[in-house]
């Protein structure tokens, strides 16, 4: 299953509005979804609950050790899996649950949500919410202001947030990983919840990440990159290996990129022509929509919180150095 969503009675655990995704399910909204609209048509309408574990035909307990099981009804059958095995202090945190962290920042019943869904057997469940305003980089290109919010329900990893603007010029995703520590990366320990109500208290740190971004996003743009300085930067985003198998590859990364820094979409425009901007969204244009196609397997899960969106956050962040060095 390539795109990884979960199927649950022969539909796929997703909306979205507009663009089609690339593997053609989930459910069509024409416009953004309230947050009970999204967690129904993104059949996100079910629960998980602890149980305890017990281990042979005697069934003796298994001391601080609990499986979470994704319930599809009031009673838990035998075919509902097992999404992971967590220790007593796990505190789930509920699909709607999840959707009222983002309230207090945009009101309730307020229609933000422009995607959400499930990936593996409802390991990971993702909400896409777009804020208000936008950030104007040069010209006409316009970056929209999202927050991603990702939560997992197998004990592996925490509540997470991460910014993420989409160029609305050709739909990137320029997910950039958070450094603002815990009040991040909320763990699923007893105080979750009273953590999550504390998301107005983070709004003004919001809007003044989305303030830097805007600011160095046009600064970026600012800076021209001739033959020399592309390739340097392209090389640091993309380092050498001593394998050489992985060195083709990284070859190929770099090619790519540097094709769309100059045929990308929206890299021809006025104050974006050539510059750093340009270059940084040919690393992403070439991440999100070319590379990840190639090999579709967990597209989504990749460019969101995988390998592809660790390749974006570096070749942001060594931006942010070049300029620095060559403003």
């Amino acid at each position: 299953m390539s795109h990884n969503l979960l199927i649950r009675n022969g539909q796929a655990s997703m909306f979205y509005i507009n663009e089609v995704p690339w593997h053609g399910l989930g459910t069509l909204l024409d416009k953004p979804a309230t947050a009970q609209e999204a967690i129904q048509a993104a059949n996100l309408d079910w629960k998980v609950v602890k149980l305890p574990l017990f281990a042979g035909s005697k069934r003796i307990p298994v001391p601080d050790r609990f499986a979470v099981v994704r319930r599809s009804g009031n009673l838990i059958q035998r075919t509902d899996p097992v999404l992971g095995v967590v220790s007593n202090e796990y505190t789930p945190l509920q699909n709607p649950q999840a959707f009222q962290f983002f309230d207090p920042i945009v009101g309730q019943n307020a229609a933000i949500y422009h995607t959400a869904g499930a990936l593996g057997n409802g390991e990971r469940v993702w909400i896409l919410a777009k804020l208000p305003g936008h950030i104007r980089v040069a010209g006409d290109d316009i970056t929209e202001k999202y927050l991603l919010l990702s939560n997992s329900h197998d004990g592996k990893s925490s509540v997470t947030i991460k910014f993420t603007p989409v160029r609305v010029v050709c739909q990137n995703t320029l997910t950039l990983a958070l450094n603002d520590g815990s009040a991040w990366r909320i763990s699923h320990h007893s105080d979750i919840h009273q953590k999550l109500k504390q998301a107005h208290e983070m709004m003004g740190l919001i809007n003044d990440r989305f303030a830097n971004m805007e600011q160095s996003f046009q600064a970026m743009s600012r800076v021209k990159l001739d033959t020399n300085r592309l390739s340097e930067y392209l090389a640091a985003v993309y380092p050498d290996s001593t394998e050489p198998d992985k060195q083709a590859l990284i070859q190929r990364d770099r090619s790519w990129s540097e094709y769309f820094f100059d045929q990308g979409k929206g890299n021809r425009m006025a104050g974006v022509a050539g510059s750093l901007w340009a270059g940084f969204n040919g690393v992403t244009e070439w991440i999100d929509h070319r590379k990840t196609r190639q090999n579709s397997n967990q597209r989504l899960n990749s460019t969101w919180f995988g390998e592809a969106s660790r390749i974006k956050t570096r070749a942001f962040t060594i931006a942010l150095d070049k300029i620095a060095v060559w403003n």
